[in-house]
């Protein structure tokens, strides 16, 4: 049974999450864990989308919890962003 703060059900339909865990954590919480790691379906809504252009070296659950910024900031040849550096 989930209350007014989301918990007591999972709002994923995959997850690495303990299955006690998704249903304590309140749904806000929950949908601000990357999908790679707890698919909420919510990463276009929260900005925790991965911005690499190819083949990248950093596990995608890293890439979509980093901010767009730090991302960039990774050398080109690691996680490629089409920034150049």
């Amino acid at each position: 049974m989930q209350n007014d703060k989301g918990q007591g059900v999972s709002h994923a339909t995959d997850s690495q999450l303990p299955g006690k865990v998704q249903e304590k954590v309140p749904a806000g919480i929950e949908k601000q864990v990357p999908d790679a790691l707890h698919d909420t379906g919510s990463n276009q809504e929260t900005g925790k989308v991965s911005h690499a252009i190819g083949e990248s070296k950093v596990p995608q659950a890293i890439q979509e919890g980093l901010p767009e910024k730090v991302e960039r900031m990774v050398p080109e040849a690691i996680h490629p962003t089409g920034d150049g550096k």
